[in-house]
């Protein structure tokens, strides 16, 4: 084989590969741009259904949390209730007693 053949075939070969290589490059840029725009919607389609999960679970805490603090005031407003029956009791008792000790009345226990 002579020098100049082999030469020939190296530079072809050459050629070759790297015009493949720069169309191959071209093409993996256009696909990688559709990657990324594909891959963007996804993330985005992602967050919003995290989202709307999230404000299902806020909603439902919220009117939980609403639910108790309704009952633990309906539960402190009777307890105050009795409280002040059995302090106006209490403080009643007490006036008739210190009635009976000014008047000089004996207590009949």
């Amino acid at each position: 084989m002579n020098l100049r053949t082999l030469a020939g075939y190296t530079f072809a070969a050459s050629l070759t590969l790297g015009l493949s290589t720069g169309f191959a490059n071209a093409q993996d840029a256009k696909q990688d741009m559709k990657s990324a725009g594909h891959e963007t919607k996804a993330a985005a389609v992602d967050t919003g259904h995290a989202t709307k999960r999230v404000a299902k679970k806020t909603a439902h805490k919220t009117k939980v949390v609403a639910q108790d603090v309704g009952h633990d005031t309906k539960v402190a407003a009777k307890k105050t209730g009795h409280a002040t029956k059995v302090a106006a009791k209490s403080t009643a008792h007490g006036i008739e007693k210190a009635g009976d000790k000014i008047s000089g009345k004996v207590d009949p226990k």
